[in-house]
């Protein structure tokens, strides 16, 4: 251990990434992120994501005090219902729950939360910390530290690499290259409709209840109602005066689910057609469904529809720990099914800053202290991928009746 504090070095500021940052820090523990797009809003990355109890109590155990009030404010309200219609709208199924909440309490928490509003939160404080335009390429040892290279020649020395850095993390490729992602031969294009008189008029009544899925035969599509209780500028003003998140207004998230093999093109040609050509594609899809579906999706903001193939990580066995570590994405990606993903992120950042940070107290050894975070990350993360790898193959109706039962999952 050195004398003096420990620097660790995070590569991916998403919300894993920038979760551990601020637990770091608090910890009194040195953090610099190194995020490789230009800028926060960069590309679209997602509107409506799930977080239950454990999302919310990494995000409790980590967070500043006045910024998570601001987190739980610009929440949605908890889902009541969860419901599956068909293209004309006609109920086949539903789901009721309660006993959750959206308030300050993390173990009752369970609520829709919009991914922009809260990177935006969880960057707050930390614009010292953060470096955007850093592409991470590769890393090497240096002594017993370790070195993080850049596309740009640059290079950061740390005590410790944590790779957050998705799906594709160039981190896990060097410290596990044998760990494997599949292709669960679905494929999801995202949308985004703001909510104004004429759409909230469209909207079917159970979607302020909760989630909805909508069955059409081999196609399906995902409803999320985001209406958030406060108006996240006049809830920074309020709770960190200074931060001024872009919100353009509560929104429907929709999501087309298809078999890949039922799309015209491939993963690169549609991941690069932008998003005028995928609007059109689903319009075209939804075309014979209830006209307030056909209208909700006509009246898109186009350049915000992104492709997403949806895939997931095959579960590796323990590995010999290092100063080199990865969390969320980069180890345990998983699909949709039972909205898992970004809480098991957050919840990897909260273990980790734990972990570490009592090691640093009682002068223990990091890799030591790397070595306890992996083993309880991988025990619940991989339980977590076979779960979702296990709903999503359960289900029948072949692959879209696996994201019907993916995407009513997101909400409970």
């Amino acid at each position: 251990m050195p004398e003096s504090p420990p620097h660790v070095l995070i590569v991916g500021g998403g919300l894993g990434g920038l979760c551990a940052a601020h637990g770091l820090r608090a910890a009194g523990i040195g953090v610099t992120v190194f995020e490789r797009d230009p800028s926060l809003d960069h590309r679209p990355q997602g509107y409506r994501i799930h977080l239950d109890s454990r999302g919310a109590g990494a995000l409790r155990e980590c967070l500043p005090d006045p910024l998570y009030e601001l987190f739980t404010a610009t929440s949605g309200q908890p889902s009541k219902r969860v419901t599956i219609v068909d293209e004309r709208l006609r109920e086949l199924h539903a789901v009721e729950f309660d006993g959750v909440s959206a308030d300050g309490d993390p173990a009752r928490f369970s609520a829709s939360v919009d991914r922009m509003t809260l990177r935006q939160i969880l960057m707050a404080g930390l614009d010292d910390v953060v470096r955007f335009g850093a592409e991470f390429t590769r890393y090497e040892r240096d002594g017993d530290r370790v070195r993080a290279r850049f596309a740009d020649g640059t290079s950061a020395v740390g005590d410790l690499l944590v790779g957050a850095d998705g799906i594709g993390s160039r981190v896990r490729r060097e410290l596990l290259p044998h760990a494997r992602v599949e292709d669960l031969g679905t494929r999801c294009v995202y949308g985004r409709t703001l909510l104004d008189d004429r759409v909230a008029a469209l909207l079917p009544p159970r979607l302020a209840e909760g989630f909805m899925s909508v069955r059409s035969g081999r196609d399906g599509m995902a409803l999320g109602l985001v209406r958030l209780k406060e108006d996240p500028e006049k809830a920074a003003a309020r709770l960190w005066p200074g931060l001024h998140p872009r919100w353009t207004g509560d929104y429907v998230m929709w999501a087309l689910a298809v078999p890949a093999a039922r799309l015209p093109g491939t993963d690169a040609e549609l991941s690069s057609a932008g998003g005028a050509h995928l609007h059109r594609l689903v319009t075209e899809r939804v075309a014979g469904w209830h006209p307030d579906l056909v209208r909700l999706v006509e009246a898109a903001e186009v350049d915000q529809t992104f492709y997403v193939p949806i895939r997931t990580s095959v579960p590796v066995d323990p590995w010999e720990p290092s100063a080199v570590t990865v969390l969320g994405d980069a180890i345990h990606a998983m699909s949709p099914a039972q909205g898992s993903g970004a809480n098991c992120a957050l919840l990897d950042a909260a273990l980790l800053c734990r972990t570490l940070s009592a090691a640093v107290a009682t002068g223990g050894s990091l890799v030591e202290a790397v070595g306890a975070y992996e083993r309880r990350m991988t025990e619940y993360g991989f339980a977590a991928v076979r779960a979702s790898r296990k709903a999503a193959s359960s289900s029948g109706g072949g692959p879209l009746g696996r994201i019907f039962q993916w995407l009513w999952r997101l909400s409970h």
